[in-house]
């Protein structure tokens, strides 16, 4: 084992000697499991859960839980869990992150903590990237928990809650990680707790980490309800933002994507609406519709963000090159694209709940990953999600040679040379993978192959199913292979019959990421398990990042740059161009996200007060009192608001309270005209209150009542919620043009945000009292008429 460990020198030393430690207390266990008949093996499930109910740390069965699952493994599965397969194991059961490069069998490591932490009995969730790997690892790993005694899940979109909620209990659940944050929402806009699918969260497991937790990380989980759009506001404004110009019309910021109009802009707007000012509360809608018309022009560009298909428009997922089935872009900017591209627009989505892909994973007490790239965002993973990244060593050397990037000063150049380079290596029969950013550079990769009248697979936008089998045969003998970055991750390449001889899988990356893990991902086609391999990044100063992020910094190092003969760009400093502007790409996405998520750590503290008192309400034990605490509030709220706030209380103030009180609590209220202190309106409205509360109790009982009461607080809490969000929204939106007021933008939204949220709350209540006190008042009334 030792010299095992000598190949990493990122991790620390003596992490890898405490998991060397426990590794051979399992190698040491596995005659004795192999002794063992299939039930005896199966036994040992029952005997670990007894161990751990009686208080037994789960560290001191985690060696023979591990050495069990080895022994299940090669009796279900014919595979054995290598040495560096148990210590990534060990690393996810302690709730951290394995870095594994591809091809080191990521999938059965998983099998080895789900196994130990659902003897826990308290549910372990497996997500991954999509549904095609949630349905292959159900199908193949769930064989080994099903064979060793326990129950095994899957969670796909579309199924009925019965099913969900058939998954849920299981104690080991796959699916997508989006999926099981949409089901906590829903969960969470269920009508009663029938119609619950999910159990409180225990463990996680989550397969490409990095992707789910941080690329997926920029876009909140949003559940939206469908509502009606001005689909001809959204072409006017759409032909108005055509015949703006950046720089008079519009400021648009390419590195951060920022879109904001200029006076000249504006001015535009009022006349061809005729308004006199656009940023008056009651044309807030106007300038909306018209910033989305200009965002859909600069921030969206055909077969890069979407592709128009069938009349419709459909959302590309960057990272994968595949098209988002049912996704679309909220606040209106989904609409507004469709009206850029004149095609039918659809209806709005509102959101009625939404939750960060940080604060729905941060509920897991517990949570563990594995990917092959995730060192470089280390910083990131400890900082937000407690978790530290290990790098586990390979099983076999790794061989792959990662070539130094080659630069050309313009994109044919840059094309030329990839035709070239494929053409050449596809001479001896050796495999090429080319990774494009983008449909659209996937195309114009074609483009350049065909002239060459080179045969090649391009995937682009296909179903899963298909990416997954040409990627996997992208090894063979003379196959070229044209895809997305992420095309098939998750999938292996094998090596055709006599490639490694000619050198292995060859990837060819067109251009940089604006992550180096991504690139790292795709070096990592190549190499797998020992695999001889190469791997080459062509670029161009044109490359969309550098033209994004370091526009002024090509322009010096132009200046000074040496070219050859065929436009290349030579010398080392265009290395340090690169590395840097990487390196200030990553910074911008991670303040980004880093944003994103303090401006919803602000309703997630909301969130988490609406969502407990429906969760009360739903649970119905304790509604009378939650009524009456209502009441006691919606009372001091009537007080207060009629009360000034430094003046003496004047008659006419008592008479107004009476008035309200009279109307709100459905009986006569009297106070002395001559009350002149707080206390003594309190005293003297006392008894009222206390009246309608035991008229209240007296209904305890009453089936129409206690069937009535949750029905109204739940609507109107989900109406409240779903206005609150929107007016957050909107308050967004606004805070970045008050960035004159020298005011941190955060501050004025944490607090303006906490007022909007303290008076929609406030009104909820009043709004429930008063209907509850109403319904109770109409129910006496009916009961008086009957006795007459």
């Amino acid at each position: 084992m030792a010299t095992l460990f000598n190949r990493s020198n990122e991790t620390n030393p003596r992490q890898l000697k405490k998991y060397s430690r426990i590794t051979k207390e399992i190698n040491a266990l596995e005659a004795t499991y192999e002794n063992m008949t299939d039930d005896e093996l199966r036994e040992m499930t029952d005997t670990f859960r007894e161990r751990l109910q009686k208080g037994e740390k789960i560290e001191k069965i985690i060696p023979d839980a591990f050495a069990v699952v080895r022994e299940a493994s090669k009796r279900v599965l014919g595979m054995r869990h290598f040495d560096v397969q148990l210590i990534g194991g060990l690393v996810l059961a302690e709730g951290n992150i394995a870095e594994m490069p591809t091809g080191e069998g990521k999938t059965l490591v998983a099998s080895l903590p789900s196994y130990t932490r659902a003897l826990e009995g308290k549910g372990v969730h497996v997500i991954t990237v999509n549904d095609y790997l949630a349905k292959r690892d159900f199908e193949q790993i769930g064989q080994i928990h099903t064979f060793l005694g326990l129950t095994v899940g899957l969670n796909l979109p579309l199924m009925q809650a019965h099913e969900k909620q058939e998954a849920y209990k299981a104690d080991i659940t796959y699916g997508v990680g989006t999926e099981f944050g949409f089901d906590y929402l829903r969960d969470n806009m269920a009508i009663t707790n029938a119609y619950k699918v999910q159990r409180p969260y225990h463990y996680a497991i989550i397969d490409e980490v990095d992707s789910v937790l941080i690329d997926e990380a920029k876009t909140p989980l949003i559940v939206a309800g469908k509502t009606k759009v001005s689909a001809h506001l959204h072409q006017v404004a759409s032909l108005v933002a055509s015949r703006f110009k950046e720089g008079v019309d519009y400021d648009f910021d390419e590195e951060t994507k920022a879109t904001s109009l200029t006076d000249t802009g504006i001015e535009k707007v009022e006349r061809a609406f005729d308004v006199d000012n656009l940023y008056e509360l009651e044309h807030q809608v106007l300038y909306h519709y018209v910033i989305m018309g200009v965002r859909a022009r600069v921030m969206f560009q055909r077969d890069v963000d979407y592709i128009v298909k069938d009349n419709k428009v459909m959302l590309v997922d960057m990272f994968t090159g595949r098209t988002m089935e049912g996704r679309t872009l909220s606040d209106g900017l989904h609409q507004a694209i469709e009206a850029k591209e004149k095609v039918e627009i659809t209806e709005e989505n509102r959101a009625q709940a939404q939750i960060t892909i940080q604060n729905y994973f941060r509920m897991y007490p517990l949570m563990s990953g594995m990917t092959g790239t995730a060192k470089t965002q280390e910083k990131e993973f400890r900082e937000v999600y407690g978790m530290d990244v290990i790098q586990v060593p390979t099983n076999k050397p790794r061989i792959r040679e990662d070539m130094p990037d080659r630069v050309f000063v313009t994109t044919e150049q840059k094309y030329e040379a990839v035709a070239d380079e494929v053409a050449k290596r596809h001479a001896t029969g050796q495999p090429v993978l080319v990774g494009t950013t983008s449909i659209l550079q996937s195309e114009a990769v074609s483009e350049y192959l065909r002239k060459r009248n080179l045969d090649f697979q391009l995937l682009n936008a296909k179903s899963v199913e298909q990416e997954v089998n040409l990627i996997s045969e992208a090894g063979q003998r003379g196959q070229i292979t044209v895809a997305t970055n992420m095309a098939g991750r998750g999938t292996d390449i094998t090596l055709g019959e006599g490639v490694d001889a000619l050198g292995g899988l060859h990837v060819i990356g067109t251009e940089k990421h604006e992550s180096r893990r991504i690139d790292n991902q795709l070096r990592g086609r190549s190499g797998r398990q020992g695999d001889p391999g190469s791997t080459q990044f062509i670029l161009s100063l044109e490359d969309e990042m550098f033209r994004r992020f370091a526009k002024e910094d090509v322009e010096k190092f132009k200046k000074k740059m040496t070219v050859s003969d065929n436009n290349e760009v030579t010398g080392k400093d265009m290395h340090e161009l690169t590395e840097r502007t990487q390196r200030i790409v990553e910074g911008s996405h991670f303040s980004m996200r880093e944003y994103n998520l303090k401006l919803d750590d602000i309703i997630n503290d909301q969130r988490k007060i609406v969502y407990d008192l429906r969760n009360r309400v739903l649970d119905g034990k304790e509604n009378f009192s939650i009524l009456k605490t209502m009441i006691a509030d919606a009372v001091e709220f009537i007080i207060e608001d009629t009360l000034p706030e430094d003046l003496d209380i004047q008659p006419q103030h008592i008479g107004s309270i009476e008035k309200s009180l009279s109307r709100f609590l459905k009986t006569k209220v009297s106070i002395p005209a001559e009350t002149t202190k707080r206390k003594r309106i309190n005293d003297a409205i006392q008894p009222a209150i206390d009246d309608l509360l035991e008229r209240i109790e007296s209904f305890s009982t009453h089936t129409r009542v206690n069937r009535t009461i949750p029905a109204v607080m739940k609507t109107f809490i989900d109406q409240m919620w779903v206005k609150h969000l929107e007016s957050m929204t909107h308050l967004k939106e606004g805070i970045g043009l008050r960035s004159y007021q020298q005011e941190d933008p955060m501050r004025i939204y944490a607090r303006e945000g906490l007022e909007l949220f303290g008076g929609n709350f406030q009104r909820m209540r009043y709004s429930i009292a008063s209907e509850l006190i109403g319904f109770i008042d109409l129910l006496e009334k009916e009961a008086k008429e009957e006795q007459e």
